[in-house]
């Protein structure tokens, strides 16, 4: 663990400084290929799923997932931000993106931090609702209250910090953590080489760009699913994107579905050293986040 100074989260100076930091590190990770973090060895695996501006579930997730204590743990992160828990009206979810900015650099290598759908929505300025208004709008109204005339400069920062998450982590027993898979209409048009490469520009362009297809894509066929398997050589997807009730759902015979953001929320440890499970042991397998105490 790298020792990390604790920030003034309404310094815009010191939070542009610590997502960039943050997103250099996620660039040039030695663990990087292509638009895919590696997750390589034995070891811990704790897949989450949306947290959506949950920081005590954050902070479950950090515990569970033993990363301050063994040095062979690794955690999945993805949709931070845009929450329901809105201050005067104001989206002040950045502040997600700056604990686990700090986290990543805690932690060099360990914490995988994977590109979803509302930070794309939020670095490119598209509307994204979670049935309280355009989320975009009310973080941009957040930035601007807290930083006024350096808002722009802190949105620019996390842009940066957004360009440089990868698509999907992957481990060495055949696990794909990604926040969702493209739709099976998209397919005809999916680039499925793009994990092997940089992501640029285009793949970000709506209904065109891969990079958004697979942030975005619902209603997985199972046909689908099994040849993105077969392409990519892959036993498990773990995905987000979709609301499961009780917290983890099986989303076809290799998917599994998972959220982390509401009151049953769950959380699912890999073993990194052993084959990667089953959808139908995977769901033994989660941790209800009520179960996890947070102390101090």
């Amino acid at each position: 663990m790298t020792k990390v100074r604790p920030i003034d989260d309404q310094d815009a100076v010191a939070v542009v400084d610590r997502l960039s930091a943050a997103a250099a590190a996620m660039r040039e990770a030695p663990n990087r290929r292509g638009s895919v973090s590696m997750i390589d060895g034995r070891g811990s695996l704790l897949f989450t799923g949306d947290l959506h501006d949950n920081p005590t579930n954050l902070s479950k997730v950090v515990r569970c997932s033993r990363i301050a204590r063994e040095t062979d743990a690794h955690i999945v992160l993805h949709e931070l931000i845009h929450g329901e828990r809105l201050q005067q009206g104001l989206d002040l979810s950045y502040r997600m993106l700056v604990k686990v900015a700090s986290l990543v650099l805690e932690h060099p290598g360990r914490v995988h931090v994977l590109l979803a759908n509302h930070e794309l929505a939020q670095m490119e300025g598209h509307s994204v609702s979670k049935g309280g208004g355009c989320m975009t709008t009310l973080f941009d109204l957040g930035l601007r209250a807290v930083f006024e005339e350096e808002a722009d400069l802190v949105a620019s920062a996390i842009g940066e910090f957004v360009r440089a998450l990868p698509l999907a982590a992957r481990t060495e027993n055949g696990v794909l953590c990604s926040h969702s898979l493209p739709g099976p209409m998209m397919m005809d048009r999916f680039d499925t080489g793009i994990l092997d490469r940089e992501l640029e520009a285009d793949d970000y362009a709506p209904m065109e760009g891969s990079a958004w297809m697979m942030v975005w894509g619902r209603g997985h066929a199972e046909s689908q699913v099994e040849m993105l398997a077969e392409e990519w050589g892959i036993s498990l997807f773990c995905l987000g994107h979709a609301y499961v009730e009780s917290g983890i759902g099986i989303g076809g015979p290799r998917t599994i579905l998972l959220n982390s953001d509401h009151d049953q929320a769950m959380v699912l440890p890999i073993d990194l050293g052993i084959p990667a499970p089953t959808v139908e042991s995977a769901v033994f397998d989660a941790v209800p986040l009520a179960s996890v105490e947070v102390h101090g």
